[in-house]
């Protein structure tokens, strides 16, 4: 969207009460981005997230035909939508919109106000500059895989996997040593309560194990993850287990009967003398 082929871009600098206007210099970025190329207007407002600070924006996307929209404001986290949304109110595309964060990037992060200022400008520069590119774009739904991948078998793990299976979706827990349970497993007792860490972890760890919901994957490591979000492919490598799985019942006797656990110690000293003599 382009009037006569003309990028025209309204900036946005946000006081945040005193969050950014107590550390930068408002008024001199102002005046800086005002007399940047493709500006057609820029503008501070003590909190431009309000319903003002919102009509100030579509107002003028009328009034000065602004094809492009930057807020210098806090985290897109919390207020892009907003914006975009303002955006949209007033027929611009929301992507034509970019946000720079001025707050937790900058003022939040220094105590000298010249600095602070100094870099708010560059962080607005940036914005400007990227939003100069930006394309007309439209949402769409697409399907997505709802599997989860949790990585690492400790108790974090393991709640994390019990919530999702529990949510009813599918859950793939990899874990790279041959039990699950990690660390809390060698715990006596848990802080600050001293409550017996077995008897919190062990219930979970059954769960994990019977939960249909839950494919666990021990002495196994991700080696290669691809794709993106929703439709990601995940390459799993399983060590050697030595046995039949299948037949398993977990009843020990494979490891008391392995010749590695019953060789006698005076033989295993004699061998390593043996070695050591060899290796002089």
């Amino acid at each position: 969207m382009k009037e006569n082929g003309q990028v025209n871009i309204g900036v946005y600098i946000c006081h945040c009460g005193s969050n950014i206007a107590g550390t930068v210099d408002v008024n001199t970025v102002r005046e800086y981005a005002s007399k940047l190329v493709h500006i057609a207007i820029a503008r501070d407002y003590k909190f431009m997230c309000s319903d003002p600070g919102q009509e100030l924006i579509k107002k003028d996307i009328t009034d000065y035909k602004l094809n492009r929209v930057v807020v210098a404001s806090c985290s897109p986290l919390m207020h892009e939508p907003t914006f975009q949304k303002a955006c949209e109110q007033a027929g611009l595309n929301a992507y034509y919109f970019q946000m720079a964060n001025i707050r937790e990037h900058c003022s939040w992060v220094h105590e000298d106000k010249r600095e602070a200022t100094e870099k708010a400008k560059l962080l607005i520069n940036a914005a400007i500059r990227r939003v100069f590119y930006h394309d007309s774009l439209t949402s769409r739904l697409v399907d997505i895989n709802p599997a989860t991948l949790v990585v690492g078998g400790g108790i974090s793990g393991i709640q994390a996997a019990l919530e999702i299976a529990e949510s009813g979706n599918k859950v793939y827990l990899v874990e790279r040593d041959p039990s699950i349970g990690g660390k809390m497993a060698l715990f006596d007792k848990t802080f600050p309560t001293l409550d017996c860490a077995a008897c919190i972890l062990t219930p979970k760890m059954v769960n994990v194990g019977q939960n249909k919901n839950i494919k666990l994957m021990t002495w196994s490591e991700v080696v290669d993850v691809s794709g993106y979000i929703g439709n990601f492919k995940v390459k799993v490598k399983r060590k050697a287990r030595y046995i039949d799985e299948s037949k398993c019942n977990g009843c020990g006797l494979c490891y008391t009967s392995c010749p590695a656990t019953r060789i006698p110690k005076k033989r295993v000293i004699k061998l390593a003398n043996q070695v050591l003599k060899e290796l002089r």
